[in-house]
């Protein structure tokens, strides 16, 4: 991102060499890396490079969708509270790897997305935005991540921009809230 208030992607990077985010990319004209955890010896190695990577090209928020791996706590302090992750669920409700098929298991009514940053936990960070909606009556988990893939489409863009634009902040009193500034927000719809 360069700019107060342009957002550019200047890469996107993914552990797949199939990932289909790598060639809309390209076909974009942005540039992409892959960092296979097969090619390195650990997962930290691995961060290591991917963090050494993104520095370099001077990235200032670093964006996870779809991203279903842990990332090294030194990964997280290269980025002190500029990574962020989009969830299908209201955190702290349904974290981890099934929080679609958790949420239809449970009978849950009401569902959402969550930005939130990353800590070294699993779905633990402070919640930057999040939205709800009714679950239609169903089992269906593509008909319901059909819904929330919406969602997600609508309130991950919005987050980085509030982020780009300087309108979220950590409280310092109190890490685990995050302050949203409404005028920024404002500025968006």
């Amino acid at each position: 991102m360069h700019g107060r208030d342009a957002v550019v992607v200047d890469i996107v990077v993914s552990n797949r060499a199939d990932a289909r985010a790598l060639d809309r990319a390209a076909e974009a004209g942005v540039d992409t890396a892959v960092f296979d955890a097969a090619e390195y010896s650990d997962r930290g190695q691995r961060d290591r490079a991917m963090a050494e990577h993104l520095k370099q090209r001077g990235v200032r928020l670093v964006v996870l969708a779809g991203y279903m791996h842990l990332l090294d706590p030194m990964f997280l302090a290269e980025f002190p509270n500029a990574v962020v992750n989009v969830h299908p669920a209201l955190l702290p409700a349904f974290p981890g790897v099934n929080p679609v098929q958790d949420q239809i298991a449970y009978g849950a009514k009401i569902s959402g997305v969550t930005v939130h940053f990353v800590d070294d936990g699993v779905d633990t960070g402070p919640i930057i935005l999040q939205e709800a909606v009714t679950l239609p009556y169903t089992g269906d988990e593509e008909e319901i991540l059909t819904a929330l893939h919406q969602m997600e489409h609508h309130l991950l863009p919005r987050a980085i921009r509030l982020f780009a634009r300087g309108g979220v902040r950590i409280d310092p009193d109190n890490p685990r809230h995050v302050h949203v500034d409404e005028r920024v927000l404002a500025q968006d719809d």
